[in-house]
């Protein structure tokens, strides 16, 4: 694995997770992720400080070719590790959900790291967030609106998968439940422009984006608090893009 610089302006138990995220040791990470919170660190800091920038990088290593499938794959391995430490926190700090999220990576697609990191701010930002997983048909997206999910979010990386989010609109206006639900989307190849013409509510380029948007959508529907309970993680300026699979 490509040897990784530490992360600027952070050192101790964040650095080392950071460098191991990148390196795919999964072993390291949980113990720096654990050692961290034993030191007080809030675990919205480890997430936005660590884990995001360090997919971030691994997502710029695989689109200028020195990562390739199988360094990805590692590398999300050891984030998944450090992701499964982390999400009884912010568990708990939903108690007091801001609003109701399905997300899911439409019929066809199997990539989930983008997935996964907007889950994971979602959660941190007090947002009650079912994860529909990969390859999901349409009709698993009508049921969560059916099961009173107020934001469906849609992922996709393949150029092939993309024109399964009509699709999954349309299915969701064919059973009349259109004006219940927002629609947002992402992925590396998606645009604001393919949102609006495919009809959805909202488009982001990564998950920091994401947690703003859908706090934009749900402002206005009934019984939503126009504030999360926990304000979103930042990504430092330096790593503003998530890994291109969202």
């Amino acid at each position: 694995m490509k040897k990784t610089e530490c992360l600027s302006g952070v050192t101790g138990e964040l650095a080392t997770l950071y460098r191991a995220v990148v390196q795919g040791e999964e072993e390291t990470v949980r113990e720096a992720v654990r050692k961290t919170l034993a030191a007080g660190a809030p675990a919205t800091r480890i997430l936005s400080d660590a884990l995001i920038p360090a997919m971030t990088e691994v997502g710029r290593l695989f689109e200028i070719h020195e990562y390739y499938l199988p360094e990805l794959m590692i590398s999300s391995d050891a984030m998944h590790a450090g992701l499964g430490i982390l999400r009884p926190l912010f568990g708990k700090a939903a108690a007091h959900s801001s609003g109701r999220i399905a997300l899911g990576t439409v019929e066809g697609d199997l990539h989930d790291i983008g997935k996964n990191l907007v889950i994971m701010m979602l959660e941190g930002s007090g947002f009650h967030v079912t994860d529909l997983g990969v390859d999901i048909p349409s009709h698993r997206f009508v049921q969560a609106v059916k099961g009173g999910s107020q934001v469906i979010g849609m992922s996709a990386m393949l150029p092939t998968t993309m024109p399964n989010m009509k699709l999954v609109i349309d299915a969701i206006r064919a059973e009349g439940l259109r004006e219940r639900v927002k629609v947002i989307v992402g992925g590396p190849l998606l645009t604001q422009e393919y949102a609006d013409r495919i009809g959805a509510d909202g488009y982001a380029s990564d998950a920091s984006a994401a947690v703003r948007k859908v706090k934009e959508l749900l402002l206005g529907i009934p019984g939503v608090e126009g504030k999360s309970e926990i304000a979103a993680p930042k990504v430092p300026s330096r790593f503003s893009e998530t890994p291109r699979d969202y």
